[in-house]
């Protein structure tokens, strides 16, 4: 073979390199162009019927028209959230399997139980937080107690007849109402339960006596007149409950406040979360799920993943701080 036609071969095996090279990068394109090409799934790790379940519902078919895909909401419930934050741990990193959560998901079980068969910082990536929601302390109409400090003197008066019940050990309801009882000085007895649903059916049934819940799962119950709010946690009162004072009322520095957020696996690509991120903030921004969240008593977010990442640590550390102090255990 000539000098020339081993330079001829030399170039062309080049050119077709080149090709071959450009043409995978123009399918690399495609490809994250049209994230996503098919349903994005939505894991919630509580049953239906909760305050999250109501607020993603309420959102999936903003996100489903803006992503141009179904959004299908799961509830895998169990052990407080931590089956479905598992099964989302574990899925493909390719922006298709999303986990919402709440505040006790993120930041609260973390820092009680030490052996998760997960890490908050190192499996999942933050998206966004979604909204914060007022939560409140319901007692059943039934019970002789309108204020806070006619249930800390029924509570004194009545010792091992006051029960709360929650959606789950180590979740918010349950925290909250631990932090109620030390800064009351009175004993409770907790009873949990899979999930915010069935907690508020057994409070209906006066199986328990109070439960700390979310705006959105005990409203409908106290227009029913079957459920009392007694107060709100929040550092002011609620604009749907504007006759309803709040803990720190009577205790004074008492602030629980509920969020939830949006995380995917850890090494989803970051153009993925970008265009999640962007989904979510503007479907929180639509006029008609505003007006939605409102009259549940949930304010919209919608933060930057970093921002949401930093604030998790943040809550992480401050919860760490209560379960220690008043030595809690899972």
């Amino acid at each position: 073979m000539t000098k020339l036609s081993k330079t001829s071969l030399s170039r062309r095996a080049i050119v077709t390199f080149a090709c071959a090279l450009s043409s995978l990068c123009a399918m690399g394109s495609v490809t994250a162009q049209t994230y996503p090409n098919r349903s994005v799934h939505i894991v919630i790790g509580f049953p239906p019927g909760g305050a999250i379940d109501t607020i993603a519902r309420v959102m999936a078919p903003k996100l489903s028209a803006d992503l141009g895909q179904p959004v299908v909401i799961e509830n895998k419930a169990g052990a407080g959230g931590v089956i479905g934050m598992q099964s989302v741990a574990r899925a493909e990193p390719d922006g298709y399997t999303v986990f919402m959560g709440t505040m006790g998901n993120f930041s609260i079980t973390p820092a009680l139980v030490k052996d998760l068969p997960y890490s908050v910082s190192k499996d999942f990536a933050p998206v966004t937080q979604v909204a914060s929601s007022g939560f409140m302390l319901y007692v059943n109409a039934a019970l002789p107690v309108k204020t806070v400090a006619e249930l800390i003197a029924y509570a004194k008066a009545n010792p091992g007849k006051t029960n709360f019940s929650s959606s789950g050990n180590g979740g918010l309801p349950h925290m909250a109402a631990e932090m109620f009882a030390s800064a009351a000085n009175i004993k409770m007895t907790h009873i949990p339960y899979k999930g915010s649903a069935p907690s508020i059916n057994d409070l209906l049934a006066g199986q328990v006596q109070l439960t700390f819940e979310a705006v959105a799962i005990g409203l409908p119950h106290v227009n029913a007149g079957k459920l009392r709010a007694v107060a709100t946690t929040g550092k002011q009162r609620l604009d749907v409950l504007p006759d309803v004072p709040t803990v720190a009322e009577t205790i004074a520095g008492f602030n629980v406040t509920n969020w939830f957020g949006m995380a995917v696996p850890a090494k989803t690509p970051t153009e993925r979360i970008t265009r999640l991120n962007q989904s979510v903030v503007k479907a929180l921004q639509d006029p008609e799920v505003k007006k939605t969240l409102a009259s549940l008593g949930v304010d919209p977010v919608g933060d930057s993943p970093k921002e949401f990442g930093a604030y998790i640590q943040s809550e992480f550390l401050r919860w760490q701080k209560v379960i220690n102090d008043a030595n809690i255990k899972p």
